[in-house]
């Protein structure tokens, strides 16, 4: 009986969002400040280091370049080495935000150069200082888009949680691997596929609603 799945459905569920949301915020802490050096690093701005800069987009275009999943196989010593195991959500959690850091990093660099240099040249001829213009013009003015760029990378996540199943990362991507297609259960990969369309619709709904509120303009 369908019925007899409801509890690791339950836990599968609860494992996808744990996964999602710790690898979340650790990978955001790590990633706007890495995207604000990507934007203030450039070409004539206001952290103006071309060789910095240069050598942070390389690293983020080489690790953006490796598809997630053997991404996953390829840090196993790495992911053994900072949570003792390959297996589980914790371990699944590593490879989540390693590929997530220069993704974030790019989508706020990509916010942060919507922002008019008009507002940043105000506010360098009051003599401010760029950790100011940092954290008072560029971050403010972008914040709706960052919220918008963001919601993008979780629903990213989601799917990639669903991947790191494979390997067993947990999840609904283990359940459907595990029960719906070594068990020959449809079923059972048709339920976890409507929770994950159902879990990303409600991630962009509440992603939307933030960004209108926040947008200034």
């Amino acid at each position: 009986m369908f019925t007899d799945m409801i509890p690791l459905l339950t836990k599968a569920l609860g494992e996808t969002v744990y996964m999602v949301a710790v690898s979340m915020v650790i990978a955001s802490a790590i990633g706007i400040p890495l995207g604000v050096l990507l934007h203030t690093t450039g070409k004539g701005q206001i952290l103006e280091a071309p060789g910095l800069n240069k050598c942070l987009g390389t690293i983020v275009n080489v690790i953006r370049s490796i598809p997630f999943i053997i991404l996953m196989v390829a840090i196993i010593p790495l992911t053994r080495m900072i949570v003792g195991t390959a297996i589980g959500t914790s371990a699944a959690m590593v490879p989540l935000v390693i590929a997530s850091i220069p993704f974030i990093g790019r989508q706020v660099e990509t916010s942060l150069k919507e922002v008019p240099y008009g507002l940043i040249e105000a506010a360098q001829s009051m003599g401010a200082t760029p950790f100011q213009i940092i954290w008072k013009v560029l971050l403010p003015e972008s914040l709706a888009s960052i919220t918008a760029q963001l919601t993008t990378v979780i629903i990213s996540l989601v799917g990639e949680s669903a991947m790191a199943g494979a390997i067993g990362g947990g999840g609904l991507g283990d359940l459907a691997i595990r029960y719906g297609y070594q068990r020959f259960r449809p079923e059972i990969m048709i339920a976890t596929v409507v929770i994950l369309i159902i879990l990303v619709q409600l991630v962009q709904l509440v992603g939307n609603t933030l960004a209108k509120k926040l947008d200034k303009k």
